[in-house]
């Protein structure tokens, strides 16, 4: 008697594991959607889905925001232990013979890592602990816990991008470089936005030139301190706000083996049901038109009307500022 069939996505599965293994997709090479699978194998969408969420298992590939399902790296060879004598407070080290010392930077750097390849979720004392092949403990010599390692995380990723010394004369020009380099830092380190609080902010050194620029700027040109610190939030919490989704893309992505557009693709026929009864003829003729959803667009689209209706309060402090004072009435 005959073995059973090779089911359909097993197929296709060993197919995508032979060309990671040989070299012919190499690490970080995006490998094909499951909407090129659908078009390349003739199979249904349930069925592409099926083999990047197998070789997601396997941990060949891993879903990266904006870019799709890639090639993972190898795996790092798993670190020795620390010898329990260096391990212990007063210790001759924090680190084994041969291996460099544990310093702040060393945990910081392995911290952004993790949180930048991993998510934010993925961060933890014991998770960077055994990053860096040592124990937990030792962690805490050099940071007082896990809330003040993600304030020294943020401090230095933001200090790695600084703004100019001499910034741009226009008041336009200078806020659309800070929030455009902003939202670069967001797009860099998709954690940051999430772990950056507004209503209770942390004492981040290197965020307070972003903060003194855009006041300094606005204040020049008309606005008062008060008003230009609410405009300075109400920029900051726009591009954080848009840019949270960086990370809770990924970690969708991660959990369905999907990027966005792939999922949105899978809603299709549910969507196009509900348009086909007639109650949405706006949404309609867009669906048919087609919408290319792109966050770097939408954050430049409302970034360039918030700068509009700032331009209009200049204006308006301007001509008030321009405005004669009421003088008394003559003789």
């Amino acid at each position: 008697m005959s073995g059973q069939a090779v089911p359909r996505y097993s197929q296709i599965v060993d197919e995508l594991r032979r060309r990671i293994e040989t070299g012919e997709l190499a690490p970080g090479d995006r490998v094909p959607s499951t909407r090129e699978i659908t078009k390349q194998w003739g199979v249904a969408m349930a069925t592409a889905t099926k083999v990047l969420t197998e070789l997601r298992r396997e941990g060949m590939v891993r879903a990266v925001p904006g870019v799709g399902t890639v090639v993972e790296a190898p795996s790092r060879p798993v670190r020795t232990a620390r010898p329990a004598a260096a391990a212990r407070p007063g210790g001759p080290s924090n680190a084994p013979s041969g291996q460099t010392a544990l310093t702040l930077g060393r945990i910081v750097g392995a911290a952004v890592t993790i949180a930048d390849t991993e998510g934010l979720a993925a961060l933890s004392m014991r998770r960077v602990a055994a990053e860096l092949g040592v124990a937990t403990m030792s962690l805490y010599r050099h940071v007082a816990d896990k809330d003040d390692l993600l304030v020294r995380m943020m401090d230095t990723v933001i200090a790695e991008h600084p703004l100019p010394t001499d910034p741009p004369a226009g008041w336009r020009e200078a806020i659309e470089l800070a929030a455009r380099q902003l939202w670069d830092l967001f797009r860099r380190h998709p954690w940051l936005a999430p772990a950056l609080s507004v209503t209770r902010p942390q004492m981040i050194t290197s965020a307070l030139p972003y903060s003194e620029w855009m006041l300094a700027t606005l204040h020049a040109h008309g606005l008062d301190l008060h008003s230009a610190f609410t405009a300075h939030l109400m920029l900051l919490n726009y591009a954080r706000g848009i840019a949270i989704n960086l990370e809770s893309e990924r970690e969708a992505e991660a959990h369905s083996g999907l990027d966005s557009e792939e999922w949105i693709t899978t809603q299709e026929p549910t969507l196009l049901a509900i348009l086909a009864t007639g109650r949405f003829p706006m949404l309609s003729r867009l669906a048919t038109a087609g919408y290319d959803f792109d966050l770097d667009a939408l954050f430049e689209f409302g970034l360039q009307r918030l700068l509009d209706g700032l331009a209009a309060l200049l204006d308006e402090s301007s001509a008030e500022a321009a405005s004669p004072s009421d003088a008394p009435p003559g003789p």
